[in-house]
């Protein structure tokens, strides 16, 4: 599933392409992607819309228009949102498209059809989506040790799970969890209770640090990510633990482990991050 630093990209890379741009005609060819409203309503209310600007919360993404209404949309598993030339083959599993002004569609592939797209109108609630309980962003100036100490520190659940509560923080999974973990030095299943205020600090330091981190090594072009077909995983090259399983630490050399948390897959360094 994208994460945050993967939402973050697909954002500065779309908004300057389309901000201005009129949605000319919405068409809709799997209805069950979209939860609000119905997928004819959804199509009729889009037409003739112009895109202001997009908008990132944790992993969703939206797209706010000039008349103050706005499409909230989550790739989930598989999802893909790309911007194409109108005469560009579509990919399998295109779902949405929005055919803009300029003469490029704002396509929406999924091929689990797992994504959701909601249409909220002016000051309307956003009570659907879910993005109304996600925690603070990572980026948030109130993002703090205090914040985490007094959501988590009374947790007997592991640390490694509570990073993947989006209600605490909002935009983690399971890759960037293990490299915070492991740039932290704190071993994936402590239990929250267990940490101490010294290392309730480092993770408020080390998480938006390895998230602007990756957001900046997943960088790419707006060629480049329309020539990929939207799989902006740049950073797969910069990660120093989540999927090497089996390889040395990169600071001590020890064999990396993985185990699994929480049904998740968890690779850390048995030295670096030792289960206190």
């Amino acid at each position: 599933m994208p994460e945050l630093p993967e939402i973050e990209t697909i954002k500065r890379v779309l908004e300057p392409q389309v901000q201005g741009q009129t949605i000319e005609k919405a068409v809709v060819r799997h209805p069950k992607v979209i939860v609000r409203p119905t997928a004819d309503e959804f199509c009729e209310r889009l037409a003739g819309q112009t895109i202001d600007h997009l908008e990132r919360r944790g992993k969703f993404l939206t797209i706010a228009l000039a008349d103050q209404e706005r499409i909230v949309l989550h790739l989930r598993m598989t999802g893909c949102l790309l911007l194409a030339p109108a005469d560009l083959p579509e990919e399998k599993h295109t779902h949405v498209v929005l055919q803009l002004s300029g003469g490029s569609e704002l396509r929406f592939s999924d091929m689990r059809r797992f994504g959701r797209f909601w249409l909220f109108q002016k000051n309307e609630d956003n009570t659907d989506s879910g993005m109304e309980k996600l925690g603070m962003e990572p980026f948030d100036p109130a993002f703090s040790a205090g914040y985490l100490e007094a959501r988590l520190g009374r947790r007997k659940k592991t640390i490694k799970a509570c990073l993947l509560e989006q209600e605490i923080i909002a935009g983690i999974g399971n890759i960037y969890s293990d490299e915070i973990l492991f740039t932290a030095g704190i071993h994936p299943v402590r239990p929250a209770a267990s940490l101490t205020w010294e290392e309730w600090e480092r993770l408020a330091a080390v998480i938006p640090e390895r998230l602007s981190y990756f957001i900046e090594k997943n960088k790419v072009t707006p060629k480049e990510y329309l020539e990929s077909k939207g799989e902006n995983y740049r950073n797969a090259p910069f990660l120093q633990v989540y999927g090497h399983e089996g390889t040395p630490c990169p600071i001590c050399g020890s064999k990396l482990c993985r185990m699994v948390v929480g049904g998740r897959s968890s690779v850390y360094c048995p030295v670096c991050q030792k289960e206190k």
